[in-house]
């Protein structure tokens, strides 16, 4: 059996994941010594008891590579096992890298310059709109968008990416012949059109409670960092921070209002370190020199501009402002506002970053 059929096996086995194959070869030093060892050289490896070894060997008789690359294939996928060339150079540097990958797509090397983007599936309609112009920004800068097809932010993030003309990677937490929510069908054809879906299960395999966890490792391993734009406090979107964090890859949050749950662990996380997003500059600063600048796509295309809510006082105030610098005092007197309703039309605009206040009690329209 080759290297590359001995990975595929070893990923279709029940009872062994990737730490456990990653001790079996740093003492046979290889996969395919691991089909062939005797259970007395299984259990000298960390992790692997009589019972385990057991197992192992009552499997290996009953393991049909050649069946599973076929069961692959007709689903319109390929598998890139951790033998293969192809095999993303970025998961080699994690704790447990894993066995094989069921690619419907492509990987390129390109994909080495990705970002992450996560959030909560239970998400606001601000939180989609910055996901996807966030993701749109970024593939047009020439980063590959990583996420999980999940409902809300991480569907977001693939349409923002797709609407860039840019690469995206959708990573499943069930087998590649299947999508999950079902819903997504679409979706994970427009992905695989403009990048890849991804599985490390093997054929057949349903989602469950653990998977979801299991594929974040992948999500921030491939990536250069984690870009989290809305997630509650107990969301599952920081267990791929944890992730991320054990990597050593950076991380990024978009910081939400105080009153709403769904920014919690967002804000949470810049509380502890991570770096505060209020557009895509604040992500490509910290990766100034991987690629080429393209200002255009920091642009924000006019389908995807976040629409701002305006009370009729702050929209009357920007319509005097136009392009023009003015002074509070002349604003009060144009408007015909009283003094504290523009004062307070103007502290929402700017925390809505419609205005800039400058000295000298002046404003201007942010552009």
């Amino acid at each position: 059996m080759t290297e590359r059929d001995a990975y595929i096996a070893l990923n279709m086995f029940e009872g062994i994941g990737p730490v456990r194959v990653r001790e079996l070869l740093s003492i046979l030093g290889s996969a395919s010594a691991i089909l062939q060892a005797s259970r007395e050289e299984l259990v000298q490896a960390k992790g692997v008891g009589m019972n385990l070894a057991e197992n192992l060997l009552r499997q290996v008789d009953s393991m049909d590579v050649e069946a599973e690359i076929r069961r692959a294939r007709g689903v319109g996928a390929e598998i890139i096992t951790r033998a293969d060339p192809e095999y993303p150079e970025a998961l080699t540097h994690i704790h447990d890298p894993p066995m094989a990958l069921y690619v419907k797509g492509s990987l390129q090397v390109s994909d080495r310059h990705a970002i992450a983007v996560v959030g909560s599936r239970r998400c606001t309609h601000y939180g989609l709109q910055v996901a996807d112009r966030l993701s749109f920004q970024l593939a047009k800068q020439g980063y590959t968008v990583i996420s999980g097809l999940a409902r809300g932010i991480d569907a977001a993030a693939h349409q923002g990416a797709i609407k860039g003309k840019g690469r995206t990677l959708a990573v499943l937490g069930c087998g590649i012949d299947q999508v999950y929510p079902a819903e997504h069908a679409e979706l994970a054809e427009a992905v695989r059109g403009s990048g890849a879906v991804i599985s490390e299960f093997p054929i057949g395999f349903k989602p469950s409670r653990n998977s979801f966890p299991q594929r974040n490792r992948i999500v921030s391993g491939m990536s250069r960092g984690v870009l989290v734009v809305e997630a509650a406090l107990g969301s599952g979107a920081l267990l791929t921070v944890d992730e991320a964090s054990d990597q050593g890859k950076l991380i990024f949050a978009v910081p939400g209002r105080i009153d709403n749950p769904s920014a919690g662990g967002c804000n949470h996380l810049i509380k502890n370190g991570a770096k505060l997003v209020e557009d895509v500059d604040d992500i490509l600063d910290e990766f100034e020199y991987l690629l080429s600048p393209n200002p255009e796509g920091r642009e924000d295309p006019e389908h995807v501009k976040p629409q701002v809510q305006l009370s009729e006082s702050e929209a009357k105030l920007l319509e005097v402002l136009g392009d023009e610098v003015i002074e509070q005092d002349h604003l009060i007197r144009v408007s015909g506002l009283s003094a504290s309703a523009v004062a307070t039309a103007l502290v929402m605009l700017e925390m809505k970053r419609q205005v800039v206040s400058l000295p000298g009690r002046k404003v201007k329209r942010k552009t």
